[in-house]
């Protein structure tokens, strides 16, 4: 879209459809475009038009909202269907909760960034495959297999709505960071909704008591199912049509959490140095250790996505490359502790997901942390951090359909 808006530039009304198309996408390609512009008339003008902030919240069309309201039943419905259908609880939510929201998510960005039919196709293929694929399984306990292939299953499906968001398999750098900015202004979003939620919850169950009725079973079983399920929905639809609502907060929580988590990892390193637990020897350890390693990956991408799209800081790129090689250190660490585990005792389902998954962040942070250092040197751009996080994304797609589909018929149930 970029390269449309400037080729448009001197026409007024081609601008104004390209904006009505796709409003986000629009701000956001025009955003990156606007300083080898500025001066133009009609640049300047859409400047001030777009980072105008209107103190009213958008709440779209009548369309839209109709749309909203039944995509968030639908959410509600998808996530009750155990109650409907008398189906075990213990069997449905393991195997389908990524199925609650993520196709709903998905069918609402195809729907706002006009797919073709052919990716369609692919997004529901996928997407019928892994339910048809999951729920196809028996029903094992204990087995270490089903549930990497549930939690993968999971991923998987957040890859193709980053699929549906970026509007296809092209290495669109900008739309695929824009994906994870996305993600963090979903988080921040859906989390104030859920506290909004339970406040009103516990003063509606708490009003109700007071007069004799009690209405806790009823209203968590059918009132806040629907609300949990809906949540990440209304969270998408406003960050989508207000992007000024956390568009200031999400650049703080970067900038802030960036170097309070560098300070806390490398005090944790230290006392972990002088502990008598490591995860060489503990296994659940080794689980912990890892689940701290993706969150923290998850913080940098997250922090070069801002960094990416806003005036970038010498002292923010900095903290950014320290908590780059600390966490290589981290996945080092995690990395010998599996492949020491693996030599004493063989693979296993586990052993072998977590392997694939720390070389792969492995692979990633390197790449990142010498794409950070020659920005720091001067030596390179912040859009090439941006660019090489962008490009390793469908790795990790790859990755979960191997887990996924393959690691079931590799380790059978184990």
């Amino acid at each position: 879209m970029k390269e449309e808006i400037i080729n448009h530039l001197n026409d007024p009304k081609a601008l104004e459809k390209l904006y009505r198309t796709n409003k986000v996408q629009f701000k956001r390609e025009f955003s990156s475009a606007y300083p080898g512009l500025r001066g133009n008339t009609l640049a300047d003008f859409w400047n001030e038009r777009l980072n105008y902030e209107a103190d009213e919240i958008n709440w779209g069309t009548s369309k839209e909202l109709v749309l909203l309201i039944i995509a968030s039943l639908l959410a509600g419905v998808i996530a009750k269907l155990p109650h409907i259908f008398t189906i075990s609880e213990d069997f449905f939510y393991p195997r389908n909760i990524g199925f609650v929201i993520f196709p709903i998510l998905s069918v609402y960005f195809a729907w706002k960034n006009k797919l073709s039919i052919g990716k369609i196709v692919f997004i529901a293929g996928i997407s019928l495959a892994g339910l048809i694929f999951i729920n196809s399984l028996p029903d094992v306990k204990h087995s270490d297999t089903l549930v990497l292939s549930c939690i993968h299953l999971v991923l998987l499906l957040w890859s193709v709505l980053g699929f549906a968001f970026v509007g296809g398999p092209e290495n669109n750098e900008p739309k695929r960071l824009g994906f994870l900015k996305y993600n963090g202004d979903l988080v921040v979003m859906t989390a104030l909704i859920l506290i909004a939620g339970a406040i009103m919850s516990a003063i509606t169950v708490g009003l109700f008591s007071l007069i004799g009725f009690h209405i806790e079973q009823f209203y968590f079983k059918n009132v806040a199912i629907f609300g949990l399920a809906a949540a990440p929905v209304v969270g998408t639809y406003l960050t989508q049509t207000n992007p000024q609502l956390v568009g200031k907060v999400s650049p703080v929580i970067a900038k802030l959490f960036s170097p309070l988590v560098l300070v806390m990892l490398v005090i944790y390193l230290i006392a972990m140095a002088y502990s008598a637990k490591n995860p060489y020897n503990d296994r659940e350890f080794l689980m912990i250790f890892n689940a701290l390693l993706i969150g923290v990956m998850a913080i940098i991408f997250f922090s070069v996505a801002e960094t990416a799209r806003a005036a970038k800081s010498n002292i923010q790129l900095w903290i950014l490359f320290l908590l780059s090689v600390v966490t290589i250190v981290v996945n080092g660490i995690a990395l010998s502790a599996i492949l020491f585990r693996i030599s004493e005792w063989g693979f296993t389902p586990n052993r072998t997901a977590i392997l694939g998954s720390n070389v792969l962040i492995l692979i990633n942070l390197v790449l990142v942390t010498m794409r950070i250092f020659r920005v720091v040197s001067k030596k390179a751009e912040i859009t090439a951090v941006g660019n090489v996080i962008a490009f390793y994304l469908p790795i990790y797609f790859i990755w979960t359909i191997i887990v996924t589909f393959i690691f079931p018929l590799i380790f059978w149930f184990k």
